[in-house]
């Protein structure tokens, strides 16, 4: 798949040269933002949902985590999180032991974006927002004040939503949900973001100003790993990719390596091909359109 042009334009991401280990991480000596290792995560079925995965994450770096549905993707992204225990592994967060911190610590600095939330919260979009900065909140009660309300209006302006501020989050539409999602994550300003389907229920613009926010995060020295199902905004936004198939990860690094045809049709049971840009000639592998004649 191409990564010089797109949803994000002309390719301007570091590291492009980058060298990587045999697992397809960095090689760099600084410690990762956020590591697993021997990971597995046992929600009470029959078997676990992850096994033995290990995975690193970097400063400056947007990952992108693929693979079909009932591969494990949200449940890796939320134990990295912190939101899932371990039942065997270790995730540390730079450098730490995740089991060692607090709720609070590794809140200021894993910021998490779930699929959606809960319906039937009373709250507005603005109150949704300002929740972002409670790791921040310091005294016995707690209370925010104008630092956290200037940064809870600052990333409603940020998302296109400063409108919505006052609006029941009940009485939005699954997009301007996402988009105040989007809004709590910024305002808690932590390094490391985990964002589970962010473009899902978005518009072709906010898909792009969603994708455009992750990777200068990531530009910046911030850390972003990207649960996606388009292959090519993958392609396009993300440093690295790991696919994650039946709870394990089969492949990672970078996009232009790791998305392949043979690859993709096995993990995703789709025809896979290559066609090329006809004005730069740029590959992209998509799945085959040729859904009639098969």
């Amino acid at each position: 798949m191409s990564r010089s042009q797109g949803v994000l334009g002309p390719d301007s991401r570091p590291g492009g040269d980058e060298a990587h280990d045999t697992h397809g991480n960095p090689c760099s000596d600084a410690p990762p933002s956020l590591e697993a290792r021997g990971l597995e995560i046992d929600l009470g079925g029959p078997a676990p949902v992850l096994h033995g995965v290990d995975l690193e994450l970097r400063r400056g770096e947007l990952l992108g985590l693929l693979g079909p549905n009932g591969a494990g993707k949200s449940t890796l992204a939320r134990a990295l999180a912190g939101l899932i225990p371990a039942a065997r592994g270790t995730i540390r967060i730079e450098g730490a032991d995740a089991r060692t911190l607090g709720r609070r610590e590794i809140a200021r600095k894993v910021a998490w974006l779930p699929q959606d939330l809960p319906s039937g919260l009373p709250f507005t979009a603005a109150e949704v927002v300002l929740m972002g900065r409670r790791p921040h909140l310091s005294g016995a009660l707690g209370l925010d004040g104008p630092i956290d309300r200037d940064a809870a209006a600052a990333a409603l302006a940020k998302v296109d939503a400063a409108h919505l501020a006052s609006r029941p989050l009940d009485a939005l539409s699954g997009g301007e949900r996402r988009r105040i999602l989007l809004a709590k994550l910024l305002a808690q300003a932590a390094p490391i973001w985990i964002l589970d389907e962010p473009t899902a229920h978005l518009d072709l613009a906010h898909q792009h100003s969603t994708l455009a926010l992750a990777r200068a995060h990531a530009d910046a020295g911030g850390s972003v790993l990207c649960v996606l199902h388009d292959l090519t905004h993958a392609a396009q936004a993300c440093d690295r990719v790991a696919v994650l198939s039946a709870g394990r990860i089969v492949a990672v690094g970078p996009p232009a390596e790791v998305l392949q045809p043979a690859l993709l049709t096995g993990i995703f049971h789709v025809p896979f091909v290559t066609i090329r840009h006809p004005e730069t000639g740029e590959a992209t592998v998509v799945p085959d359109p040729r859904l009639r004649a098969r």
